[in-house]
């Protein structure tokens, strides 16, 4: 069963992850969203180094690192 994410507007989403090739042959593991099920690409959990943040506007679920305390003072600054 894929990891779920309700966001603001009550719409459900399920998380994926897969590795990539950036250019330089950079090997990276993205994580995203989606309505649907991709069993090749979903994930159980939530890996503890990030967190699920949605954006304002749309809605929509995105993952990001967890921030420390200090960076989440930073950005705080930054908003207002």
């Amino acid at each position: 069963m894929a990891y779920e994410y309700t966001n603001s507007k009550g719409q459900l989403y399920h998380l994926h992850s897969k590795e990539v090739t950036l250019k330089g042959n950079l090997q990276m593991k993205i994580f995203y969203f989606k309505k649907e099920v991709d069993e090749e690409f979903a994930i159980d959990e939530l890996p503890a180094d990030r967190e699920v943040v949605e954006n304002e506007r749309t809605g929509l679920p995105l993952v990001r690192r967890k921030r420390t305390e200090e960076e989440a003072k930073e950005e705080a600054k930054e908003k207002g």
